[in-house]
């Protein structure tokens, strides 16, 4: 019979490429030509109607019997194929734990982020208010109620980026004393972090943008002395209990008295060194009692009030901290020297 040798073929061919047959898909592809509704086998079922009626149960049970074989045979190798995709998959993902590996590049806070935040933490501490304001400024607020009127000669120091007649590139953070005495009553006792400009021509020692923290304190009965207290108590927190301050005269026109305050070389410790040109001394900030002129201005009483200010040079603080000599390394971002920091 036709049908029956067929089947038998059929039967040899397939248990044939069932043992060439090692890829899931090549297993699928088989499948389907022999056992799928256009596969060989349905084939064969179709053409039963050509035969004689008692001859399709004979010839229908031996398809199904050859079904049922090929069925069994396709999920054994089906198994042993994907044991051996399985091994195979292992054996190529396997991970040497012992292998050095690339560590991955971790960002860390710019020098002059972190010395911000210091001094932040600092003064926080001590009892100061964080206050911002903007970098594009008034005329009245940076210059005129600082106690420095149009055609002031103390203007000429400024170096200022001016949008018009009116309006500038803050040359300090300064503005924010009087923005704070206009908006506030006393006690007053703030710190202004933030970007400052001045049109200098960027060199080791000078950029035409820069950072300041200015410090306010108005309250009765201020003193020189309340203002050496804070800046020791600053030094000493940022440098350690064997720092020392010294204040020197000078000249600022929103504070009388002002001074200029050296810390102890930290380098030499006070015994002279390159860093400190031999002094022991080295310069980080100015300050003073608030100017009772720029007070009343700000419409507060400076019969009753009294207050002290300071502002810091956050470049001069982060060089000195990290052995920085030349201003531009900050802002080249070069991670050589960043990377250095934490």
């Amino acid at each position: 019979m036709a049908i029956v040798d067929t089947l038998r073929e059929l039967t040899q061919r397939v248990e044939s490429e069932l043992k060439a047959t090692d890829t899931s898909a090549a297993l699928d592809a088989l499948k389907v030509k022999v056992l799928g509704k256009k596969g060989e086998l349905t084939a064969l079922l179709k053409g039963m109607g050509q035969l004689a009626p008692e001859e399709r149960p004979k010839v229908g049970a031996q398809i199904n019997e050859v079904r049922e074989h090929l069925t069994a045979l396709m999920g054994d190798r089906e198994a042993a194929i994907k044991k051996a995709e399985r091994e195979a998959a292992l054996k190529a993902e396997t991970i040497d734990v012992t292998e050095p590996r690339k560590l991955p590049k971790v960002g860390a806070a710019h020098p002059i982020t972190l010395v911000m935040d210091e001094l932040i933490e600092c003064f926080s501490g001590l009892g100061f208010e964080v206050m911002e304001g903007p970098e594009v400024e008034l005329d009245h607020y940076n210059f005129e109620l600082m106690n420095l009127p149009k055609n002031h000669p103390a203007r000429d120091a400024q170096d200022t980026f001016y949008m018009d007649d009116n309006i500038v590139l803050r040359t300090h953070t300064s503005p924010m004393q009087a923005r704070a005495m206009l908006t506030r009553k006393p006690p007053i006792r703030i710190i202004c972090p933030g970007r400052v400009y001045r049109a200098d021509e960027l060199d080791a020692t000078h950029s035409p943008v820069f950072h300041q923290m200015e410090g306010l304190v108005v309250d009765e009965n201020m003193s020189m002395s309340d203002l050496r207290g804070t800046l020791e108590a600053f030094a000493k927190k940022l440098y350690g209990n064997d720092v020392s301050t010294r204040f020197r005269p000078s000249f600022f026109p929103f504070t009388e008295p002002s001074a200029e305050v050296d810390l102890t070389c930290t380098a030499c410790h006070g015994k002279g060194c390159r860093i400190c040109k031999d002094t022991g001394w080295v310069e980080v900030l100015g300050c003073g009692m608030v100017n009772p002129k720029v007070l009343e201005m700000c419409g507060i009483d400076s019969t009753k009030y009294s207050g002290f200010a300071f502002g810091i040079g956050l470049e001069r603080i982060a060089m000195k901290r990290y052995g920085i000599t030349d201003l531009r390394m900050l802002y080249e971002g070069d991670a050589r020297l960043l990377g250095q920091i934490r």
